[in-house]
């Protein structure tokens, strides 16, 4: 197993930040936690579309992440209506945009017709979708994460869908950004790298950034000494947007395999400090 050599490695993950930090150590490092998202549920929205999904018979439900299926599915039985929710979704074409979706749904006992190719973004999304379903003429119900995937949605009106879409959470800051704030005030001396698995992450962190009048102090220590790993290429392309390169991006999109990659890329430019 590759090592991370003392590395300290900044985590913005919220959710799964004291695992994400676990496997940091066991890889030899240390975590340095500064969560940056906060999921606001959006509850009237989502139990709206609890209402319409037991009533409407979506004839295909397209789940984009694990967290919006799972508030949906919770949403139905805070309301009691679980039972006819699962119904509902027995008699559709389930399409998940990967892993982590899947995994919320076989939870709940249902099976996913359509899975996309790694690493999961909307152009694997809409060619699984192309090669597994028919959606022109057919009720579609699309379940964002926290915030509207407007390209997704505009895709499959164009297929001829007739679509619902759903937000069940929009994304926020935490409610206490001081761990944010000390990061980015100290970002050069504090860490050693740092590891962003969505894109939001790299929004609010430059927007705690803007806040503080570091925007250009951040984008400079990020393309300096401090390695940026990049679970995927969606975050990958909001941080170039930034104005900054990544150095790490796994072949498999998950967290996991993200700080693997990173460890990996320790070892390999450790003795060798003019590679990057």
């Amino acid at each position: 197993m590759p090592s991370l050599h003392g590395a300290r490695v900044a985590l913005l993950e919220s959710r799964l930040s004291h695992e994400l930090g676990e496997l940091v150590r066991r890889l030899g490092g240390t975590p340095v936690l500064a969560p940056s998202v906060r999921e606001v549920p959006r509850v009237e929205e989502t139990d709206r579309f609890v209402d319409a999904l037991v009533t409407a018979r979506f004839s295909v439900v397209v789940a984009l992440t694990g967290a919006a299926a799972l508030a949906v599915l919770r949403a139905a039985e805070r309301r009691l209506r679980l039972p006819e929710a699962l119904d509902a979704l027995r008699h559709a074409t389930l399409v998940a945009r990967g892993p982590k979706p899947t995994a919320v749904l076989r939870r709940y006992g249902l099976d996913v017709q359509v899975l996309p190719q790694k690493p999961y973004t909307t152009k694997e999304l809409l060619d699984a979708i192309d090669r597994g379903v028919e959606v022109a003429g057919r009720e579609v119900a699309l379940v964002h994460y926290g915030e509207r995937n407007m390209s997704m949605s505009a895709a499959l009106r164009d297929r001829g869908a007739v679509l619902t879409d759903v937000c069940p959470y929009e994304w926020s800051l935490p409610e206490d950004t001081a761990p944010l704030r000390a990061l980015v005030r100290n970002l050069s001396t504090s860490v050693d790298a740092i590891a962003f698995t969505s894109k939001i992450q790299v929004r609010h962190l430059f927007a705690v950034a803007g806040d503080l009048g570091l925007a250009d102090e951040v984008r400079t220590a990020l393309n300096g000494d401090i390695i940026v790993a990049s679970v995927g290429p969606v975050c990958a392309d909001t941080l170039k947007q930034a104005g900054v390169t990544p150095d790490v991006q796994p072949a498999d999109p998950k967290m996991g395999p993200l700080l693997t990659a990173l460890a990996d890329y320790i070892e390999l430019t450790r003795d060798a400090p003019d590679e990057r």
